[in-house]
């Protein structure tokens, strides 16, 4: 038996084929009842639009990319979510790629993307200068930064102020009377770890007795973090250092699973503070201390911008780099003293 077409839905619904296709794709023009007898009509003959041919016929398809550096990371996950309240809201499809931190990846995802003529991607750069980005832009199809900002102006981004956040953690590890400090990530390469390390170098700037030591890992997992923890649990008490500042929450997990295994305490012998504030992070066994970045919030921001920049035909868009201030929210893992 062939496939219903839009002509039998108009057909048996008694409306013209333009009513019918603004059910489908623009629903709030047309009146409830309308609208009402034309998706009995779509239920009754089973009818599924042909979503290739619609892209090909307009040139462009409902669909969003979304390119993260680690799909596993419930950051990720998070502002994801945030995304696709928006993409939903209007009426798209949100097309989600892993990365893994791995340029020639990126690239190839990159270009898949544009071969399906997406309406635009939102990206987590493994690296800004990759030329499929360029190739992207240059082509029309808009890109808006997620967890990044762009150099320039003529685009958009959302970001967090990483350096201000990197400063957060080492200052509350300092008050709390922590001098040899341990900054865990990596690698360095990534523009959102080398920020929060730089704004632990300088948050140590008035603390001429405290010491910072750079640990750089080769990702930002849990087993990352587990072997990094192993190495500082491993040095002389002397030299291991007294609170230890993480990249991300997945690496500070880590190290707290090798400090246990150690049987060193935390936080009386090392504090910890990790970056994220994913849920795990408080429902750890020592509940982890976290630079909190607004998660769902970076993902919505981002589509609204994508969708406003999509839009743009039908009116001026102003490039936007919105940029959010973190907060540290301070849990048993690093609270000592009068404060535990």
């Amino acid at each position: 038996m062939a496939a219903a077409s839009i002509k039998d839905v108009a057909s048996l619904a008694g409306v013209s084929v333009g009513t019918v296709s603004n059910v489908l794709n623009r629903p709030e023009v047309v009146s409830d009842v309308t609208r009402e007898r034309v998706e009995q009509a779509i239920a009754k003959l089973g009818f599924v639009r042909n979503e290739s041919a619609r892209a090909l016929r307009a040139g462009r398809s409902r669909t969003v990319g979304m390119l993260v550096l680690d799909v596993a990371n419930p950051f990720f996950t998070d502002v994801a979510r945030g995304v696709e309240e928006v993409v939903t809201a209007h009426h798209s499809v949100l097309a989600l790629y892993n990365t893994a931190e791995d340029p020639r990846r990126e690239t190839t995802h990159l270009k898949h993307l544009q071969e399906q003529r997406v309406q635009g991607v939102l990206l987590t750069p493994v690296d800004l200068g990759n030329a499929a980005i360029r190739s992207l832009v240059e082509a029309g199809t808009p890109v808006v930064l997620v967890d990044r900002s762009w150099p320039r102006a003529d685009h958009c981004s959302v970001a967090v102020d990483d350096v201000h956040g990197g400063g957060l953690a080492a200052s509350h590890l300092l008050e709390q009377g922590r001098e040899r400090l341990a900054f865990l990530g990596g690698p360095l390469s990534t523009q959102q770890v080398a920020d929060r390390y730089r704004g632990a170098v300088a948050a140590l700037d008035g603390s001429p007795d405290a010491v910072l030591r750079l640990v750089e890992t080769p990702a930002l997992t849990v087993a990352a973090g587990r072997d990094a923890g192993a190495a500082l649990a491993a040095l002389p008490a002397e030299r291991r250092p007294t609170g230890i500042i993480c990249a991300n929450d997945l690496l500070a997990l880590g190290v707290l699973q090798a400090m246990t295994r150690a049987g060193l305490r935390v936080p009386d012998d090392i504090a910890l503070v990790g970056y994220d504030d994913i849920d795990y992070a408080a429902a750890a066994a020592v509940p982890l201390s976290s630079v909190r970045q607004p998660r769902e919030l970076l993902g919505e921001t981002a589509a609204r911008l994508l969708f406003e920049e999509i839009g743009a035909a039908d009116g001026p868009h102003q490039h936007q780099q919105v940029v959010f201030e973190p907060e540290l929210v301070v849990r048993d893992s690093s609270r000592t003293g009068a404060d535990a």
